[in-house]
């Protein structure tokens, strides 16, 4: 059991000096890389080192973000500290791998770093076995929780995030520490703090890659929540159709639990805590607060008129505050190291990093982590490599079927949370979808507006029906069929259907089309004037 921080230090100092002279091979284990063949790979690894004796640690880890280049793998020579990164790797790359690790010759990566990344929420994420509870302690897990239950108050807890400026990573950036204050200042008895794992953006794949990857991030982070804003318990909702990122979960619970970081009495103190998974069956409303709290108490999954919010009337008609994945990972890193810290990146209004799927007509596809405030242009072509085959950009859709479409005009633009707001888009959870000079805008809205029409949950008629609405405008037009007028109506529904809609599905649905109109109207006469 864990009681203190020396348990903790003796954790620590016992892995690192059973690592220290080994080479390791850190072999990514996530879902793109195991569909591209690295769980072979792997295997290779663990047959060939155990019938040649050979002193090296096979390391299966998380996502190291060069989806493009999957199976990746790490080589660590502990004595340089050097680092080579190899992609696309075979059967015949891991021999020449061993061969040259067994004659002491040196390595050569052929996946370069990317400079331009800083990696907060991701920095473990590829490099440690998200299984090892060991490793996780190794990296500084819950020493800043033994810190908070020991030294500090929870309002000191709810203070630090207010000043930490930290915003909501899974949609329109509302601040966190706003949140924590009203549920902290709720005298309820009974509070919950909620992690949403209901990640299902089209092309959007970074909250479970998180949890896949280094689950104690974000476990600690919902026990530091739990703690400042008076809560008993944890809920992760999550989508079943996320089994690895369960896994992680599930065994980094166990491991807690084990260790007494999860129960009565945590480090000594009067503070108890439990965590506890409840699964999605993948619908795309009840990513908001209170379709999901709804579906979490076994009903339909509708979302509620706000006001009251979740905070004041949430879980079992209890308060609850709802914090989306990365939000969480972000709350770990600020007690790790510091508010002052954490304000030096990003931008004044938009503090720390954000994580993006950086997925669709680009050269390397892969998760990317960079301070709010980098160009949109960097992210593009300094970490994304530019457009595939040499093609001419077009447009980025960013935040989802949430979100609304960028231009050319738009690469210089800071990426942060109120300038997208002004370009007409949004961050959301943080999909960036690059398209071509080849791709057709008009077809993009809607294949956005047919995925809201799918998952619209049908409470509210502007949503239910709207949306329907919204897709056959647009249908008509690509069949070449459209009249002028047809623009007009386009653009009337969508903001009725904005105003109109009972929650953020629904008010956020008509964007890609308000976005690609504004931007892209030439594409919408070409279709009406010359069919």
């Amino acid at each position: 059991m864990i009681t203190k921080k020396d348990d903790l230090e003796q954790i620590k100092k016992y892995f690192i000096e059973n690592q220290e002279d080994k080479i390791q091979i850190k072999i990514a284990m996530s879902v793109c890389a195991k569909s591209s063949g690295s769980e072979k790979i792997y295997n290779y690894f663990l047959e060939e080192i155990k019938k040649k004796n050979l002193d090296i640690e096979i390391i299966p880890t998380g996502c190291m973000g060069f989806c493009y280049c999957e199976p990746t793998l790490k080589v660590v020579d502990p004595k340089s500290k050097e680092v080579k990164i190899i992609g696309e790797v075979t059967i015949e790359k891991s021999k020449n791998i061993l061969d040259k690790i067994v004659k002491n010759e040196k390595i050569e990566g052929d996946v370069t770093p990317r400079v331009n990344e800083k990696r907060v929420s991701l920095l473990n994420c590829g490099d440690i076995n998200p299984e090892s509870f060991e490793a996780a302690i190794s990296r500084g897990a819950y020493f800043s929780l033994e810190n908070i239950l020991t030294n500090f108050s929870r309002e000191n807890i709810v203070d630090s995030v207010e000043k930490s400026g930290l915003r909501g990573r899974g949609g329109a950036g509302y601040p966190t520490g706003k949140k924590w204050r009203a549920l902290y200042e709720n005298k309820d008895e009974e509070k919950y703090i909620v992690c949403n794992a209901d990640e299902g953006d089209p092309g959007a794949f970074m909250d479970r890659s998180i949890l896949a990857g280094d689950p104690h991030l974000v476990l600690e982070g919902i026990i530091i929540g739990g703690y400042a804003v008076g809560a008993q318990e944890g809920i992760i909702y999550i989508r079943a159709e996320y089994p690895q990122a369960i896994d992680m979960l599930l065994k980094g619970i166990e491991d807690l639990k084990k260790h007494g970081i999860l129960g009565n009495n945590i480090f000594g103190t009067n503070f108890s805590f439990n965590i506890e998974l409840k699964y999605g069956a993948g619908a795309f409303v009840c990513g908001e607060e209170t379709a999901l709290i709804q579906s979490m108490e076994g009903k339909r999954g509708e979302p509620k008129a706000k006001p009251p919010y979740p905070v004041e009337l949430g879980f079992r008609g209890k308060p609850t505050v709802v914090n989306n994945v990365e939000t969480l990972a972000n709350i770990t890193r600020i007690f790790q190291n510091g508010v002052e810290w954490y304000r030096k990146i990003g931008t004044d209004k938009s503090p720390g990093t954000k994580i993006f799927a950086l997925v669709g007509k680009i050269e390397k596809v892969g998760l990317v982590e960079v301070p709010l405030g980098t160009k949109l242009e960097d992210i593009i072509y300094k970490i994304g490599g530019g457009i595939k085959n040499g093609k001419k950009f077009k447009a980025v859709q960013t935040g989802g079927p949430s979100g609304g479409c960028l231009s050319d005009e738009d690469l210089n633009i800071s990426v942060e949370y109120d300038e997208l707001v002004k370009r007409g888009a949004m961050m959301g959870s943080g999909g960036l979808i690059v398209l071509d000079e080849d791709d057709c805008m008009v077809e993009m809205a809607k294949f956005y507006i047919g995925f809201s029409v799918g998952e619209s949950c049908g409470k509210c008629t502007p949503c239910r029906i709207g949306t329907k609405r919204l897709y056959e405008l647009l249908d008509k037009i690509l069949s070449r069929n459209g009249e002028m007028k047809d623009l007009n109506l386009l653009e009337e529904l969508s903001i009725t259907v904005r105003r109109a809609s009972l929650c953020g599905l629904g008010k956020s649905a008509p964007n890609p089309v308000l976005s690609t109109l504004k931007k892209f109207k030439n594409e919408y006469l070409e279709k009406i004037e010359r069919r």
